[in-house]
């Protein structure tokens, strides 16, 4: 692949990160003083801003040949990098990554994903059971946490529960703000 222009390069080695961006931190590198938020405020700001998203990947080495991937994810602006880090301190899992947009002329991003479905199903859906959203959202956590129950029982090995995921999946990405776009892929 040729390179662009000399100030922005595609070209970039396998594994390299972009130098300009922080590397990913979790809850033990964030500084003792943050406060964690009220569990409501972190429901109410899922409910705006979060995404749960359930991924089909191709993958060489499973018998299958696909990979089930569930995560969850907020991406905000990176002036709301205090808000993200709090975030992260109430729920206790996850981690915290940069995002440039240089290319499209937007502001900088950080996401704060899980993708861990041990986390998931020991922090995060607890966390959520507790503090339950209250907007549309609420059927998304449903059938996604459906999916990541299902997978951690291992039922996404057998072809009736991998067709079960893959139903609710649908059924998910239904509910998404690109549901529109969806059918005509």
């Amino acid at each position: 692949m040729a390179e662009v222009s000399r100030g922005h390069s595609t070209v970039r080695r396998k594994g390299q990160r972009n130098p300009a961006l922080y590397a990913p931190y979790g809850k033990d590198q964030i500084h003792r003083g943050v406060e964690p938020l009220d569990g409501a405020y972190v429901a109410g700001f899922i409910d705006g801003e979060g995404s749960f998203s359930v991924s089909i990947g191709k993958h060489k080495t499973l018998s299958r040949g696909l990979e089930v991937r569930p995560e969850f994810e907020i991406e905000v602006r990176a002036d709301d990098r205090e808000v993200i880090e709090r975030v992260l301190i109430t729920i206790g899992c996850g981690r915290i990554y940069d995002c440039s947009y240089e290319r499209y002329g937007w502001y900088p991003h950080v996401k704060y994903k899980v993708m861990s479905t041990r986390e998931m199903e020991e922090i995060l859906f607890p966390f959520l059971d507790s503090n339950p959203l209250q907007a549309k959202k609420a059927k998304s956590y449903g059938l996604f946490r459906d999916i990541v129950l299902a997978y951690r029982r291992k039922e996404h090995l057998s072809d009736t529960g991998f067709q079960k995921i893959l139903k609710q999946r649908d059924e998910l990405r239904a509910l998404g703000k690109k549901a529109r776009t969806y059918g005509n892929r």
